[in-house]
């Protein structure tokens, strides 16, 4: 009883003292409230833009400290979320833990206990999710955590975009929906957008003409009349159709943009959605490829031609994967010219599946690849939207404990 009394001190602590902080307070209050309750050595690491490296939080203005994604504990936790223990007698063990708001994978904390006992296991996870949360809401005005996260200079209309992006994962009990957008620091035109309401699903990609300002500012103003005619109960036709006539009337029908525009119901996996002149979704049933999901063509939007809108549906099957994503990943192309391709593509996610990977932890991958094959540079912005419906895949996002395993190394367990 003492213990869970010392557990809800130090969470009651740090909540309250977190209300008026800045994010350049957090980790010295983390460290305060946690040794209270015997944690100490807090580490605090947040992810840069791309999710190649972990940040320290205490670095906000400094350079260096940082830690490879792709190497080492930290990095370990956060690639597979899961709760790994290190160390030895008299120093005590070592934890590391992903750092979750919902499903979206916020950093990774690091701290030292006596022990490994369970009432220690429930602080250390207890201590991650609040300040998981702490980061999440001191992150939209904190300037020194924009600067932390970045490791290059990023393009104006990159600004405009990426305060527009939901979270890129989410899940629910049965749903899984995860999104990756590049280049990062340059995006030109370039958007993905999803919401529940009720037992739907909202799903919107979106890739506007150019790759300057224009297109941003295209793009943001496509996403903001989506939201807009979504929240008045449009359809999905004419959710488009005021797209269409927003872009149009602003830039004289002189830009315009692509996209799709679904809806899932998630009681009964009945998807409806509209295609205006962007690359079909994709969908992926039992472990392979199925088709690509055809709709009567309409002309992109911003042209404001007079045509008959139409929209089409598809019932999905549990286990269905849906992938709407936009040019810039099937025709990426190599120093020889050769496309990355759709068969590629979706081998790609079907193989990380089968590995064990979560969704998010896949299109990390996916996008390293593709930026590869680019020798590190696209040719065109490239994004993804991956949505699982009815799969259990969402299992695969929560924290797993594997403090067993880890026990007692010195650091070096080989990456998976």
């Amino acid at each position: 009883m003492a213990s869970d009394c010392g557990g809800f001190t130090m969470l009651a602590g740090l909540l309250e003292a977190g209300h008026l902080a800045t994010m350049e307070q957090i980790h010295g209050l983390t460290v305060r409230y946690a040794a209270a309750v015997g944690l100490s050595d807090v580490t605090i690491l947040v992810p840069d833009l791309r999710q190649e490296l972990l940040m320290p939080l205490t670095a906000m203005g400094q350079a260096g400290g940082a830690l490879s994604v792709d190497a080492g504990l930290a990095g370990r936790a956060f690639r597979h979320l899961e709760l790994i223990t290190s160390g030895r007698p008299p120093a005590g063990p070592h934890f590391w833990i992903p750092l979750l708001d919902g499903t979206e994978r916020v950093g990774v904390l690091g701290v030292r206990a006596a022990g490994n006992d369970a009432d220690t296991i429930s602080r250390v996870r207890a201590l991650a999710s609040l300040l998981a949360l702490l980061i999440v809401s001191k992150r939209p005005h904190s300037d020194s955590y924009a600067r932390l996260v970045r490791t290059k200079p990023m393009t104006v209309s990159s600004e405009v975009v990426w305060p527009l992006m939901p979270p890129l994962s989410f899940a629910t009990e049965g749903l899984v929906v995860t999104g990756i957008l590049e280049p990062a620091y340059e995006i030109g035109g370039d958007a993905v957008d999803y919401a529940i309401a009720g037992d739907v699903l909202h799903l919107s990609i979106f890739d506007a003409m150019g790759h300057d300002q224009a297109a941003g500012l295209t793009v943001a103003l496509a996403t903001g009349t989506c939201r807009n005619s979504r929240r008045e109960n449009r359809s999905l036709v004419e959710t488009s159709a005021a797209i269409d006539t927003a872009v149009g009337d602003h830039f004289g029908r002189t830009r315009f943009a692509t996209g799709v525009l679904a809806d899932l119901d998630t009681t009964t996996g009945l998807l409806s959605w509209v295609n205006r002149g962007h690359p079909p979704p994709l969908l992926i049933r039992e472990g392979r490829w199925l088709r690509q999901l055809q709709c009567t063509p309409i002309p992109p939007m911003g042209f404001q031609l007079p045509v008959s809108l139409v929209g089409c549906q598809q019932q999905l099957q549990p286990g269905d994967r849906l992938l709407l994503y936009t040019d810039g990943i099937v025709e990426a192309r190599d120093p020889a010219g050769r496309q990355f391709g759709l068969r590629r593509f979706t081998d790609f996610i079907i193989r990380r599946e089968a590995d064990g990977l979560s969704a998010p932890e896949t299109l990390r991958r996916l996008m390293q690849t593709v930026l590869t094959y680019q020798n590190g540079r696209l040719q065109d912005d490239a994004s993804v939207l991956l949505v699982e419906w009815r799969s259990s895949r969402e299992n695969r996002m929560i924290i797993a404990d594997h403090t067993r395993g880890a026990r007692g190394t010195d650091g070096a367990v080989p990456p998976a």
